[in-house]
């Protein structure tokens, strides 16, 4: 097993069992994790609506998931879970992320209508919020 710490990912036991995806919005990422251990996330950053009544933007920036990990379609039940959310929360979906972009080509459905092109805001949000992560 790997778990991400701020020099990169260690390694673990290698169990697989109990997996667990959830929203940490006060890092600003998607979690994949085994147990206590963060083992995967899809960074973002939210970048609020321009008008009222126009939905806030989620901007995925970044997608890792431990080498420990890797193969094991992790990173897929990731995306699914981060997008689902996204859509849940009424929010539309902006993709710098490169896995994130090849993950909405092959699973079209139901993400397509809520897939906005990046702007400039958006661009300047993910880079501040990647600095902030550090």
């Amino acid at each position: 097993m790997s778990e991400q710490t701020g020099e990169g990912w260690v390694a673990g036991d290698g169990a697989h069992d109990g997996i667990e995806v959830s929203d940490n919005p006060d890092r600003g990422r998607f979690e994949l994790r085994d147990g206590d251990r963060v083992i995967g996330v899809a960074s973002y950053a939210v970048v609020p609506g321009a008008t009222p009544g126009v939905p806030a933007r989620v901007v995925f920036f970044h997608t890792e998931v431990g080498p420990a990990y890797e193969g094991q379609g992790l990173a897929g039940r990731l995306a699914a879970y981060a997008l689902d959310a996204t859509l849940a929360s009424g929010r539309s979906i902006v993709a710098l992320c490169p896995y994130i972009k090849v993950y909405l080509r092959r699973h079209p459905d139901p993400y397509a209508a809520h897939v906005l092109a990046p702007t400039r805001a958006d661009v300047d949000a993910a880079e501040r919020a990647a600095a902030a992560a550090g």
